[in-house]
């Protein structure tokens, strides 16, 4: 589950990092109460379903030190569902995570991925997380794809998609508007588009 702006940004939904402002990203906070209370809801319970989640290493620093810390936010029922689950980051650099019921997962990130995803249950989630998000895609381990697209043009920052990359066909599964303009897309990949071929010159 993915926030993202029209132009395909997911930096910066809530508040930059001081790294971020640093390299001149100045347009953070686009996704701060843009939603009604009943996408709110939803992402609540995308959440509370959860029995696990994979991060990648900025998302997982910046929940650790917001979900995972802050004692006001560990009592919201997101903060209660990260917080009970157990938490994998995809990270060579991490060695020692603070953020109680957290596994590291380096070296061969598409076999620890893909042994999580056999083990019985229900869903293991990524939330954020784009570079890690466009990796398994490429490893086509992604089943499930929602983006909350915010309406809005950023003009800047990371965006989900590269310019160039791993060409994906979607299956539409599910698609709404909620009373602010955001809308929820729920995507399944479907191996790789058909294109037609070029008509004669």
């Amino acid at each position: 589950m993915t926030q993202i702006t029209v132009d395909g940004v997911v930096q910066g939904n809530g508040h930059a990092t001081d790294d971020e402002r640093r390299d001149g990203f100045e347009r953070d906070g686009w996704a701060m109460g843009v939603f009604d209370d009943e996408t709110g809801a939803f992402i609540t319970q995308t959440f509370r379903r959860a029995d696990a989640f994979l991060f990648g290493r900025r998302t997982y620093e910046i929940f650790a030190d917001t979900w995972g810390s802050n004692e006001q936010m560990r009592a919201h029922p997101i903060g209660v569902a990260l917080n009970k689950a157990p938490k994998y980051v995809a990270s060579n650099t991490i060695t020692d995570p603070h953020w109680a019921g957290t596994t590291v997962l380096s070296g061969d990130l598409a076999a620890a991925v893909g042994e999580l995803k056999a083990q019985p249950g229900g869903e293991l989630q990524v939330h954020g997380s784009g570079a890690l998000v466009r990796w398994l895609l490429e490893h086509e381990l992604v089943d499930e794809l929602t983006l909350l697209i915010v309406p809005v043009v950023l003009g800047q920052g990371t965006r989900l998609f590269p310019e160039a990359g791993l060409d994906v066909a979607l299956d539409l599964v599910d698609s709404r508007a909620d009373t602010k303009g955001v809308t929820i897309q729920v995507y399944r990949p479907a191996g790789r588009p058909h294109y037609h071929p070029a008509r004669p010159a």
